[in-house]
């Protein structure tokens, strides 16, 4: 049985959520990638064991990780038993329900139906009676707010889940669900979007100032880019990378520009300036001026965790060093 490093709280850095009593460690683990039936579980049990000996509490799922959909829960729900059992009040397990999970009308976006049935299944695969924050994962255009927000609100009324969340929702959409569930009373805490130094589409739209404005934390997803933020493509796109192997739908080789691989290895010299990787550099922009309460981190390898985490050593950022990343990326 594993046994957690007893100094592991020591380093790591806990931001709260927004106005909530709920505390994330900066850095939190995905399991989007890497926890699959394709997956090694033996590495997958080191990067979950590795992550909370440094500290790091959160784990982030959602119904339809894999592959197939629902494996990563299955294996992550296997970890808990096998390593974490006696550690489970000490984590936080998130997940989410709202991309096609099953056939028919009822296997996706937000209806009732879908929401708690899908909550459902994920505790079963996990085997564990709560999560600690379950989301929404994306707005249903054909399911009234109210219908998908009272749904959220009674998996906490069940204990099913003790906070819940909203992911890639805009500013608009966030100040409908916020207006049903401050009528509810329910604890909403934490919106989950994508964002990193090469998107900023939250900042754009006002989102993140409105997180701010009605106290509810934000997790970035996404951080690095895909990847694109990291010593991967620093000397173009290699082979065996997400990109050069067509794995991923959100990055492919023709949505690499040579534009975007001359910036990089600008914001790669900064970094090196600042001492940093890239990626180190990636992650504590996100996480500067603490507007953003943790960023999402997946990995297939712990020494990609080791180097991530250094991130928070570094969060501050001069304003010629902003200016010199704003240049590199035209922004």
């Amino acid at each position: 049985m594993y046994v957690a490093n007893m100094s592991r709280y020591k380093t790591m850095k806990y931001n709260s959520l927004g106005k909530s009593g709920l505390k994330l460690s900066a850095i939190s683990l995905g399991l989007w990638h890497n926890f699959g039936d394709t997956e090694s579980m033996a590495n997958m049990k080191n990067l979950v064991t590795k992550a909370f000996d440094m500290g790091i509490t959160h784990y982030d799922l959602a119904n339809n990780y894999g592959p197939p959909p629902g494996s990563a829960e299955k294996n992550f729900g296997r970890i808990i038993k096998e390593e974490l059992f006696h550690y489970r009040d000490e984590i936080i397990i998130s997940t989410k329900a709202g991309y096609d999970m099953w056939e028919g009308p009822y296997g996706n976006w937000g209806s009732r139906k879908y929401l708690l049935a899908s909550l459902d299944q994920s505790l079963k695969r996990m085997g564990i009676d709560y999560v600690d924050i379950f989301y929404h994962h994306r707005p249903d255009p054909d399911t009234p707010i109210e219908e998908t927000m009272m749904a959220l609100d009674s998996a906490v009324r069940q204990g099913k889940a003790l906070y819940v969340g909203i992911s890639n929702y805009n500013t608009e959409q966030t100040k409908g669900a916020y207006k049903v569930l401050k009528e509810l009373k329910t604890p909403f805490i934490i919106h989950q979007p994508s964002y990193s130094l090469l998107n900023r589409w939250i900042e754009e739209d006002g989102l993140i100032d409105y997180a701010e404005k009605i106290g509810i934390g934000i997790i970035a997803f996404s951080p690095l880019a895909q990847g694109l933020l990291t010593n991967r493509y620093i000397n173009g796109i290699p082979a065996d990378s997400r990109a050069g192997r067509g794995v991923s739908p959100f990055l492919t080789k023709d949505k690499i520009t040579s534009e975007q691989l001359d910036a990089i290895n600008k914001l790669n010299r900064i970094a090196l300036n600042r001492g940093q990787s890239l990626a180190q550099m990636a992650l504590s922009w996100v996480l500067r001026k603490d507007r953003v309460s943790s960023v999402l981190v997946g990995a297939s390898k712990t020494s990609q965790l080791e180097e991530n985490v250094k991130c928070i050593e570094s969060l501050d950022f001069s304003d010629d060093e902003l200016k010199a990343i704003d240049d590199a990326i035209n922004y």
